[in-house]
């Protein structure tokens, strides 16, 4: 019996009162992330948690109940919801009126997977991979975590003592914590920052007050169903357009994260099930959690993290965590009290996460030994992080072409992907570095993954 069939038997025989802990422990995992996309879009906190449960339970179905992973709230859309309200706000719409037409955006992007997961099946992973090197994945999640490091510093200057607290317990937990606290130090800085600024006076919660403990995840009005009540039809392009070309970069992410997870198992799950029941399983649960108002969702490294300390691999553990998160969706008055939670907080902890997501795409260059002395290879990259940045913060968030604006993410993600395919020079090929090709994940503590 190998490690990992001891450790899966080991899990059916801890009884019922070990495999709640265990999933209550994946639970507060993913916790602290999930709920902060949210918070940071104004989406439903409720509606967050209920698909993220839903939509781990679907990925479990669709890889035949055997990969161990956990779906929560997708941070490469910021850019895309941020993009979209903006839009919205010229032409007299509220953050709450245009949320529901980036919804649209994300559930065509959440199509995409299955596009990718049909070109797999049919012409197998290698030659479909060739067409997202690391020169191009590498700089368009760098310049994820760049286009967002405004709104992060925004939040921040609304109390820097609060924000400073939620950062530096992060890094206290992330670097010289054991056990759960060194998994969870996401959830930590939050609550941390959200205490000491609650014995402040800093939080109004009138609204956790008048919430009530049973109700609705979700309101129809916050669904991509009621924008076709009274479309506008060239927002609904444009959040399409905007929002798209950001799942290059997710689908990179889950390829990463179902290596990274296929390591800590030790079993091989771009095998079996397969790379392209994986893509599908995220690709559903993403479109199914747009439709109703709720943010993409993606496989969470900080799962992996723990399955790595545990060395309990069994995925019904994973599925008990999508339960609780489930049963939480169904209490407003948890949702109220997580919308009392200062902008400092939100904005240090943003901060962490940007800045994280930026360095994985330096990762991602790195381990797979990128070869800048190549002029195509530096003129890609150096493309891609100039028009992703300087039409952010240059061309009103957006760059007008015709009747809709494209997004700097996503003229950035275009022009690298077609100027990587016609320049000569390509060298990059999946599988051949296991390690460059596991670099290509949003990870929380990319320190437990060995």
């Amino acid at each position: 019996m190998t490690n990992t069939q001891s450790a899966i038997y080991d899990a059916r025989t801890l009884g019922r009162g070990k495999m709640l802990t265990l999933g209550l422990q994946h639970m507060f995992a993913m916790f602290g992330a999930t709920i902060l996309v949210p918070v940071i879009t104004g989406l439903s906190m409720s509606a967050t948690l209920l698909f993220a449960g839903l939509g781990t339970l679907l990925f479990h179905f669709l890889t035949k109940l055997k990969v161990p992973a956990f779906l929560g709230s997708s941070f490469a859309f910021l850019g895309g919801y941020a993009a979209v309200v903006s839009l919205g706000a010229e032409q007299g719409l509220s953050a709450a009126e245009s949320l529901p037409y980036a919804c649209i955006g994300v559930f065509c992007a959440g199509l995409f997977y299955f596009v990718l997961a049909g070109l797999i099946s049919a012409y197998g992973v290698k030659k479909v991979m060739r067409f997202f090197p690391p020169i191009v994945t590498g700089p368009i999640i760098i310049a994820i975590g760049l286009t967002l490091s405004g709104s992060a510093i925004q939040n921040c200057t609304q109390n820097w003592w609060i924000a400073l607290l939620a950062i530096v317990i992060i890094i206290v937990c992330n670097i010289w914590g054991k056990g759960m606290i060194k998994i969870i130090p996401i959830l930590l800085g939050v609550l941390g920052s959200y205490l000491v600024a609650a014995c402040f006076g800093l939080c109004d919660f009138s609204s956790v007050k008048e919430a009530a403990w049973f109700g609705a995840p979700f309101q129809w009005k916050d669904t991509a169903f009621h924008v076709f009540a009274n479309p506008n039809w060239g927002l609904v392009v444009a959040a399409v357009i905007a929002i798209l070309p950001i799942s290059l970069a997710t689908t990179m992410e889950h390829i990463g994260d179902i290596c990274a997870i296929s390591s800590t198992v030790d079993r091989n799950f771009l095998e079996d099930p397969g790379l392209h029941r994986t893509l599908m399983g995220d690709g559903l649960a993403t479109m199914l959690a747009s439709l109703f108002g709720a943010p993409a969702n993606t496989t969470y490294g900080e799962n992996t993290g723990v399955l790595n300390l545990t060395k309990v691999y069994d995925p019904r553990v994973v599925r008990i965590a999508a339960f609780f998160a489930i049963l939480l969706s169904f209490c407003p008055k948890f949702s109220a009290l997580i919308g009392a939670m200062p902008a400092a907080t939100i904005g240090g902890v943003s901060l962490v996460l940007y800045g994280m997501i930026s360095a994985v795409g330096v990762r991602n260059i790195v381990e797979n030994q990128v070869d800048f002395k190549a002029s195509r290879n530096v003129l890609v990259a150096a493309l891609i992080l100039v028009l992703a940045i300087g039409i952010k913060y240059g061309a009103n968030d957006a760059l007008s072409i015709g009747f809709t604006s494209l997004s700097g993410l996503a003229v950035a993600a275009i022009v690298g992907i077609v100027l990587n395919a016609v320049l000569p020079g390509k060298d990059y090929e999946f599988g051949k570095n296991p390690m460059g090709d596991k670099a290509v994940d949003f990870e929380i503590n990319p320190s437990l993954r060995k």
